[in-house]
């Protein structure tokens, strides 16, 4: 089978025009907007309307507290505009091709050729950016009784902030301003230009040929895309295996994954320079000592975002912070200035939007209400949206080692599952880590095309101190992939001893 693709005229046509950018904009920074007049102190001020502001600021409104939220580029952050949204729709249409190619692996004969359609898939992501923006915007935020500021917002006190001219007083404030894409420091690079997640999906052409930099789930995710929407993709990652944070046989199976999408891979190797040489982007790459050469049309930095700090004047509230850390914070979210605290990527190690949400709603608790809620305490899956995807909650063996946690781990290969097997999706694993001696459980990792989806399951065992045991008991539908975390329960059981299996058996039996 053949998959075409159209040449390039244009590697990124202006938006201008576009309907979708257009009611996009309307939503996330109407283009006629005048600030509101304060009045008094406000309760909590919060700076950035990314998902974490925006859900501290809906929470508080909620409860009649008197909210200023401010942001100073787009309603919803680079979730909404340049990160999850864009990314999962453009991921969606690449694996219909990546489907439409193994037809005949099911039984289907797909046509001689496959046109992709790289404009249309562009455009349905633009669709479904501005739909769901319609969620978020400005007149849904100004109804729920939040004052809304658009500007640069920075401290000129303890107690207050400048935005557009104005200044804004406020008895506890929330720090949610996210990150920034980190751009390397590569000669040449500037001047052969390059892409960033917050460029790349105002392609409307796609380039016959992307390097992608960087092999965290940004460049994992958007490599194996483009390779699948008819690119020809290279990735380069400086470590030995793509995503750092997961387990070293997860990470090696993503390796597998893209490797068979026809993205041309180099671990362990650095990018060193970049030039313009007949009329495409040369790329030096070293690989222990060795030098390699790749001539592409477009370049795309992966390689990681930085807390969004530079332009707060963090030093004018008192407020402590690292630039590549981020603002400092105790388990309860509170920063150096007991008047101010701070959730989501600004000042958390791990940068995804649930966590964000789920931190900003910690600190307005804990602001408003007097409240100690820690941190900590949460249990917070995340997901790399690859095929397979690699969904993650709680600790590795590793971290439990470090800590001095005895471990126990208990395996069930996808190619196990009845479901797994019918769907053709037998590339991954459930891998469900307990305390030894023990039932209970500290993390699970799952390699799977829905593992996403499946982790939810764990997630809520764990929040609600189920054991590995109790899952065992867990009627699943059948047949589905979910079920083989049933079957790393019942693995468990099978360990125990005869008499506690059948006490476990006869509890469940007479419920």
């Amino acid at each position: 089978m053949q998959i075409t693709t159209p040449p390039p005229t244009n590697a990124s046509a202006g938006l201008g025009g576009d309907p979708h950018e257009q009611e996009l904009l309307s939503n996330v920074r109407p283009a006629d907007w005048v600030n509101p007049t304060p009045s008094g102190v406000y309760q909590l001020l919060i700076i950035g309307a990314g998902p974490g502001g925006i859900a501290a600021a809906r929470t508080a409104a909620a409860l009649g507290v008197k909210v200023a939220l401010i942001e100073r580029h787009r309603l919803g952050g680079g979730s909404l505009s340049y990160g999850c949204v864009p990314s999962k729709a453009m991921i969606r249409t690449a694996r219909v091709y990546a489907d439409m190619r193994n037809a005949p692996n099911f039984g289907a004969v797909p046509p001689r050729a496959i046109e992709v359609d790289f404009q249309m898939a562009m455009e349905r992501l633009r669709h479904i950016r501005a739909r769901i923006s319609r969620v978020d915007s400005a007149a849904r935020l100004i109804a729920e009784g939040i004052d809304l500021y658009f500007g640069v917002a920075h401290f000129v006190g303890a107690d207050a902030v400048e935005v557009a001219g104005q200044r804004l007083r406020f008895k506890k404030a929330l720090i949610a301003t996210g990150s920034r894409s980190i751009v390397p420091e590569i000669p040449g690079l500037t001047e052969v230009g390059y892409l960033t997640n917050e460029s790349v999906f105002n392609l409307t052409v796609p380039p016959r040929s992307l390097l992608v930099i960087g092999g965290g789930p940004l460049g994992c995710e958007l490599a194996q895309a483009f390779s699948r929407l008819g690119v020809k993709t290279i990735i380069a990652h400086n470590a030995p295996l793509f995503l750092p944070k997961e387990e070293r046989d997860a990470a090696q199976m993503m390796s597998d994954a893209l490797a068979r999408d026809g993205v041309e891979i180099h671990l362990n190797s650095d990018v060193l320079s970049a030039r313009m040489e007949h009329g495409r982007k040369r790329v030096e790459l070293v690989n222990d000592g060795q030098l390699t050469t790749v001539d592409v049309d477009e370049i795309l930095t992966g390689i990681g975002h930085m807390p969004a700090v530079r332009a707060l004047r963090l030093e004018a509230a008192g407020v402590a912070y690292d630039p590549e850390a981020g603002v400092h914070v105790d388990d309860f979210l509170r920063t150096s200035n007991p008047r101010i605290y701070a959730a989501g990527d600004v000042c958390l190690e791990h940068k995804y939007s649930n966590m964000a949400v789920a931190s900003a709603c910690v600190a307005v608790q804990n602001a408003l209400f007097y409240g100690r809620k820690r941190m900590s305490v949460l249990t917070i899956p995340w997901c790399t949206y690859t095929d397979p995807e690699i969904a993650h909650i709680g600790m590795s063996v590793r971290q439990a080692r470090e800590r001095d946690i005895p471990v126990k781990t208990f395996t069930v290969p996808m190619h196990d599952d009845d479901r797994a097997i019918t769907d053709g999706e037998e590339n991954g694993f459930v891998k469900i880590h307990v305390r030894e001696g023990t039932d209970t459980i500290l993390g699970a990792t799952i390699v799977a095309r829905d593992a996403g989806e499946m982790i939810n399951g764990i997630s809520m065992a764990m929040v609600a101190g189920m054991g590995l045991g109790a899952l065992a008991t867990v009627v699943h539908a059948h047949p589905t992939q979910g079920e083989a975390i049933k079957m790393a329960g019942e693995a468990y059981l099978r360990t125990q001893h005869p008499h506690v299996v059948a006490r476990l058996l006869r509890a469940w039996v007479n419920r």
